[in-house]
């Protein structure tokens, strides 16, 4: 297909067919993720505010067949040196989102290109987005869980058919997902080592508000270094990869065994506090 290049809200925005299967992100370009600072918006409670669309007629219709395909919303923190990546996916029915390009204004970041990709599994819309006041990429855990909430939430909002396929349908949408993850069976963990000097992490749990967070002070609770990162939510999962380090150098398989331990911990534990979800 021929490269189209059109504007959209003050982005570049190109349509291309995939090349083929998502590469890997290449790790390690990033600055380290700053702790988690005391949040402005309390990500832990059903209450959460986020940013919502503006223009409901910015959407446009998508495709109306009864199989509701799983939504996906990938933060990327690796593959590009100098702005946070965020790819959406909902079978072929997402339009041009320029909702969501709003809420995320709102939230002082500014979408500095936009690109639309089809192939078989439908159409992944990829922003490129940045602080505005710094021009920056995204470093703050806080900020980049509240970038997921205001997209998932204005996804449930334009297309509730999304909502039984997120676990965020519980506190957003219309209808509750028909089934429950299991925390137990669903939550894996694994430590790998890359290189002498930091080691990957790798988290795949049930996936809530908040989730992003948590994770992120957990690590960072016992003196382990977040370098840099994806996180993925995948309908009623989240996949989360870490590249972690201890003062620059990878993991014993002691300190792994700790911070296993310490995210099982907390993962599977019972919800029940008030500051939980």
């Amino acid at each position: 297909m021929a490269e189209m290049t059109v504007t959209v809200a003050a982005a570049k925005s190109t349509l291309r067919t995939c090349p083929g299967a998502r590469r890997a992100a290449v790790l390690g370009r990033w600055m380290p993720l700053a702790p988690a600072a005391p949040a402005n918006l309390k990500l832990f409670s059903p209450a959460v505010r986020v940013p919502r669309a503006t223009s409901p007629a910015a959407v446009e219709d998508g495709s109306n067949t009864d199989i509701v395909p799983i939504p996906k919303v990938i933060i990327d923190q690796d593959s590009d040196p100098d702005a946070t990546i965020v790819e959406i996916t909902l079978g072929d029915r997402l339009g041009d989102l320029l909702d969501t390009m709003s809420a995320l204004k709102n939230l002082g970041l500014n979408v500095v290109k936009a690109s639309v990709c089809l192939d078989s599994t439908g159409k992944h819309i990829k922003f490129a987005i940045t602080r505005a006041f710094t021009g920056r990429k995204i470093d703050d855990p806080e900020l980049l869980e509240a970038v997921r909430l205001t997209i998932i939430n204005n996804m449930i909002q334009y297309h509730p058919e999304s909502s039984s396929q997120l676990a965020m349908g519980a506190t957003f949408g219309p209808e509750a997902p028909t089934e429950e993850v299991d925390v137990d069976i669903a939550t894996h963990i694994d430590i790998y080592d890359d290189g002498p000097e930091r080691s990957l992490l790798v988290v795949e749990t049930a996936d809530r508000p908040g989730l992003l967070v948590d994770l992120v002070k957990i690590i960072s609770d016992i003196s382990i270094n977040v370098q840099s990162g994806e996180f993925d939510t995948e309908g009623l999962l989240a996949k989360a990869k870490f590249h972690v380090s201890y003062r620059g150098r990878t993991l014993t398989e002691a300190l792994q065994q700790v911070l296993c331990n310490s995210l099982r911990y907390f993962l599977r534990r019972p919800t029940t506090e008030d500051a939980s979800f």
